[in-house]
């Protein structure tokens, strides 16, 4: 109905149908066929929320700036409109995709920008999913505090709502957090909680990424096999809803438990898989952790030169980024320049 609707030149039937077949598609990961109808739609005139979900799809596949090129012609045609539901829900997901980029200031400047309205027009389940992605913000800059403080703000606001799918991702983000603190049972019990709710409503992205993160579990306590286990399942979903930050991600996760095996061959092939794809989707914070694990791969093999030249780009994208190992990464750097210059 919507192929003869935009065949047929009828923008009105196009633009509802689009947006009732979007939203469903959406929440099951099916982002490629999101973006292929949302831009037949706008082959019909400017419409913002083809725009909107286009946005969504691009950004969901790992192509965050085109993504925000869509976003801020809906953000514009909201506002014009005095949509301030949906100026909001652009707000957060122009944030969600700054944070993609690595431009933590910029997300948290959006999904501030957004928080009060979400407020204001009463959407709680916006609201809470505003304040899980402040919390990923707080969790990406080391703050791990604020960032349990804010997804615990969410939690109950999704259960009230009954968004079980945003229940299943902040039960994932504060798994995440206490890995991050090292509490590896408390985060395994969120993520066991949040993947059959994953599986239940269709998250299909979803589900690889708590798999990707139990694997990360499993990577940390040793058992290696188990961790490639979970990362091979997480693989093969990440590339048929075409989500390349993530398949990257995953290439990087492989890679790293190779090199606990030390088997540094297969460790660099999927570094190097990873990292072409992180250059893609732009994702500047994501190809640091890459060049790391790549220079630590040639020091353990004693090529301190390539170790250094990694190493070089990885401080230099931690500036870009204002990550937080900027400092770690500059001392390593300084340590193997050192090293280098006493063998010789």
């Amino acid at each position: 109905m919507h192929r003869l609707a935009v065949a047929g030149q009828q923008p009105a039937i196009a633009r509802d149908l689009g947006d009732r077949v979007c939203r469903v598609w959406l929440r099951t990961s099916r982002f490629v066929a999101v973006e292929a109808m949302a831009t037949a739609t706008l082959t019909l005139g400017p419409d913002a929320g083809a725009l909107y979900q286009r946005g969504w799809a691009r950004a969901s596949t790992g192509r965050p700036w085109p993504a925000l090129e869509d976003y801020q012609q809906a953000l514009t045609m909201y506002q014009q409109a005095g949509d301030r539901a949906n100026e909001a829900a652009t707000l957060n997901n122009i944030g969600s995709a700054y944070n993609r980029l690595g431009d933590r200031q910029q997300a948290l400047d959006h999904y501030h920008q957004a928080l009060p309205i979400l407020r204001e027009v009463g959407d709680r389940a916006g609201e809470a999913t505003t304040l899980n992605n402040i919390g990923h913000v707080y969790d990406g800059l080391g703050d791990r505090q604020q960032a349990l403080d804010h997804y615990h703000q969410a939690l109950p606001i999704l259960r009230e709502v009954g968004n079980r799918a945003g229940e299943a991702a902040t039960l994932n983000n504060i798994g995440h957090v206490y890995d991050g603190l090292g509490d590896r049972q408390q985060a395994l019990d969120h993520y066991h909680q949040a993947l059959p709710i994953r599986r239940e409503v269709g998250d299909r992205a979803g589900e690889a990424t708590t798999l990707n993160n139990i694997g990360h579990v499993f990577a940390g306590l040793g058992d290696r096999q188990r961790a490639l286990d979970l990362y091979h399942q997480a693989l093969p979903i990440l590339r048929e809803v075409g989500d390349r930050a993530g398949e990257a991600t995953t290439l990087n996760n492989i890679g790293h438990v190779y090199d606990g095996l030390e088997d540094r061959q297969q460790a660099l092939d999927h570094y190097h898989q990873a990292l072409p794809i992180l250059r893609e989707v732009g994702n500047r914070a994501g190809e640091a952790v890459t060049r790391y694990n790549i220079a630590m791969a040639h020091r353990a093999g004693g090529d301190l030169d390539q170790a250094i030249q990694e190493l070089e780009h990885v401080v230099d994208l931690d500036r870009q980024v204002d990550h937080p190992d900027l400092e770690a990464d500059s001392a390593i750097l300084e340590q193997l320049r050192q090293q280098r210059a006493e063998g010789r």
